[in-house]
């Protein structure tokens, strides 16, 4: 795993490439069933609480126990965590960084 990201205690967003070897059909949380076919998948989010990025990024290593997010659920079915981009900031950048994301979809 590659991480682009040297987490502090300070606040941030971050992204986590992931990476699904095989179609999965799964419930996540009261979203309802979806199929996720293999391939790379981006998760953009955001560690503004207590322990920051360092606390939130140890989160996303650990093994799934109990779902919390909704990434948690595609991680509990052996999901691998490839890599970990993200910054230090005291402002919450998810909703812009998913947006400009979402427009190179398929680039």
């Amino acid at each position: 795993m590659t991480y682009n990201v040297q987490p502090g205690p300070g606040r941030g967003t971050y992204i986590l490439i992931l990476w699904l070897p095989r179609e999965e059909r799964m419930a996540v949380g009261r979203l309802g069933t979806f199929t996720f076919p293999a391939g790379t998948y981006v998760y953009v989010g955001s560690a503004m609480g207590p322990g920051g990025l360092a606390g939130r990024l140890r989160h996303h290593r650990r093994p799934v126990t109990r779902p919390h997010w909704h990434v948690d659920y595609l991680r509990q079915r052996g999901v691998e965590l490839r890599e970990v981009w993200g910054v230090e900031d005291d402002t919450p950048s998810e909703h812009e960084w998913a947006r400009q994301l979402a427009q190179t979809a398929g680039v």
